[in-house]
């Protein structure tokens, strides 16, 4: 069965423009025109994406991709005419998967979509262990020793990624294309705020560093030389 899709956007145009391209490029669609039928929708029909409007009449994007992850939510693709950092970051930190900004090209938005189902495909599926942190692709849950990490999606997926490739440079592009799916612009230092969240958040029991820089290159996940 193709992956099913919901789009919410409170503007008419852009939903049925959506839902055309969307259904001539082999998915299926439902749709919701503000974050409250959203959840009623996403609740009923359990779909496989959602692509999300920041701007909504009653609960904004980020409030609407907050509750979309507590009901368990697979993947959410952002779109929204702010492309400063702090709102992606934001948004990110809501749960969004991937972040479009408006106005943008269709053949972007459905390289983006096939990007993030097959990346879920992709998924680990067996737990991963490194030094004394496990992560459970299952239950989501992250523990550095006897403490639980509180994780937000993509600081999961970045960790994910690094636990997958223990003790091998990552280079930022691939690391960009695996969890972003597609380049920011050069001057942006969104990975580097992402890696200071998980690394405060892995070394906040005092323990060693184990996620390392490498200048130039990228980052490693490796244990203290």
């Amino acid at each position: 069965m193709q992956p099913l899709i919901l789009v919410v956007d409170d503007d008419p145009k852009i939903t049925a423009f959506l839902r055309r391209s969307l259904t001539y490029a082999g998915y299926r669609v439902r749709e919701a025109a503000c974050g409250i039928e959203a959840l009623a929708v996403a609740a009923e029909s359990d779909p496989d994406l959602v692509i999300l409007d920041l701007m909504l009449p009653d609960l904004d994007g980020f409030e609407t991709c907050r509750r979309l992850r507590q009901e368990g939510a697979a993947l959410v693709l952002m779109l929204t005419a702010k492309d400063e950092l702090a709102d992606k970051v934001r948004g990110f930190d809501s749960g969004a998967d991937d972040y479009l900004v408006k106005p943008f090209a269709l053949e972007e938005l459905l390289a983006r979509v096939k990007a993030l189902l097959r990346r879920r495909l992709a998924a680990p599926g067996g737990v991963l262990r490194f030094a004394d942190l496990t992560l459970d692709p299952a239950t989501r849950e992250v523990r550095r020793g006897g403490r639980i990490l509180e994780l937000t999606n993509k600081e999961y997926e970045l960790l994910a990624l690094f636990m997958a490739h223990p003790r091998r440079v990552l280079t930022r592009q691939m690391i960009m294309d695996r969890i972003w799916g597609y380049d920011y612009s050069g001057e942006s230092n969104v990975l580097e705020v992402y890696v200071g969240y998980l690394r405060a958040k892995l070394e906040a029991g005092g323990e060693v560093r184990l996620l390392h820089t490498v200048r130039g290159v990228g980052y490693v996940l490796r244990e203290q030389e």
